[in-house]
């Protein structure tokens, strides 16, 4: 029976585990990238208020 123990503590201890992974990640906020159309992040407080980072510009693929 020991053994049957082990594993079940052994699998209760990853279940509790992966809860609080889930729980932490579902409670995290997002960035709001394209707001306002932007294609960047808009730095919200702080001496660079208003500045926009990290522009996504796609490269052209039609290169013949």
């Amino acid at each position: 029976m020991d053994r049957h123990t082990r594993v079940l503590e052994s699998y209760t201890k990853k279940q509790e585990i992966d809860r609080k992974n889930l729980t932490l990640f579902s409670a995290r906020k997002e960035v709001n990238i394209n707001a306002g159309g932007t294609a960047g992040y808009t730095v919200k407080k702080g001496s660079n208020k208003g500045k926009i980072l990290s522009h996504y510009s796609p490269k052209a693929n039609n290169n013949w």
